[in-house]
């Protein structure tokens, strides 16, 4: 598991145990259990985690994290919108472009953005296209098969080589 795997699973597993009110909190929270990291990166997470906020009455607000339940319901949606709108996809060292129809591309982008790929940084929308911001270290081939992972069915005419094998 990556460390940001181990760091969101933490982020939920604190979120439930505790009433936490501020993201100070929160990453002083982090830091006890041997995360040190950046407000910034601290935002991001939980915008992965579609973590909000819900009201505690006069005691102010606390943050959420959504029940499995919603966050699967959450992302049919989101899966839905991409085959709804879904025309191509090309990339270069740096960006990845994905064609829509017309209309399409602020749901697909959202899309993009919530189903949270670890290839990706963020994404601009237009009416039929989105341009996609690539992780350092991170290739149009990486999203492309994080797409397919996700969206299997998607009619993706790529000729992408095979998968490294994580064991050799």
């Amino acid at each position: 598991m990556t460390d940001r795997n181990e760091r969101l699973k933490t982020i939920r597993k604190l979120l439930r145990s505790n009433r936490v009110s501020s993201q100070d909190e929160l990453l002083r929270l982090l830091d006890s259990e041997g995360f040190a990291l950046t407000q910034a990166t601290l935002s991001r997470d939980l915008k992965a985690l579609k973590v909000g906020k819900v009201s505690a009455g006069k005691s102010g607000y606390f943050y959420t994290v959504p029940s499995e339940e919603e966050r699967r319901e959450s992302e049919k949606s989101y899966v839905l919108d991409l085959r709804r709108g879904f025309v191509s996809i090309d990339w270069n060292d740096a960006v990845v472009v994905v064609k829509t129809l017309t209309g399409h591309g602020g749901a697909v982008g959202l899309a993009i953005d919530n189903l949270s790929f670890e290839s990706t940084i963020g994404s601009v929308s237009g009416d039929d296209a989105i341009f996609v911001a690539l992780r350092r270290g991170s290739t149009g081939e990486d999203f492309a098969r994080e797409l397919l992972d996700r969206v299997p069915d998607l009619d993706l005419e790529l000729d992408l080589p095979p998968k490294p094998d994580p064991t050799n």
